[in-house]
């Protein structure tokens, strides 16, 4: 039996809302790692962090990214460069504390 439409937009504002909770789970998740690695006190234009940002989400999305044991050993490059997607997030409303 097919639902009515007003249970399926019911449907649709729940998974909205949960969207927009787990997304700013993620942005504080994110924020936290980038306040500790220091990006809260680099001047950077939003674009130019952006880019680094998504040059970094590429890397990992293409399995580059180091396992767990390889990134203690580079020390905070990794960990900088993947954590400063809080900005950018923050950015759009979703970061905040960060």
């Amino acid at each position: 039996m097919k639902k009515p439409s007003s249970r399926i937009r019911e449907e649709i504002a729940r998974l909205q809302d949960q969207l927009k909770q787990a997304e700013t789970r993620e942005a504080e998740r994110i924020g936290r790692i980038a306040l500790k690695a220091g990006l809260g006190e680099i001047e950077i234009e939003e674009m130019e962090l952006l880019a680094a940002f998504e040059e970094v989400a590429g890397r990992f999305r293409k399995g580059g990214g180091a396992s767990a044991g390889e990134r203690k050993g580079r020390g905070n490059g990794s960990a900088s460069a993947a954590s400063a997607a809080v900005p950018a997030a923050a950015a759009h409303g979703n970061g905040g504390d960060a």
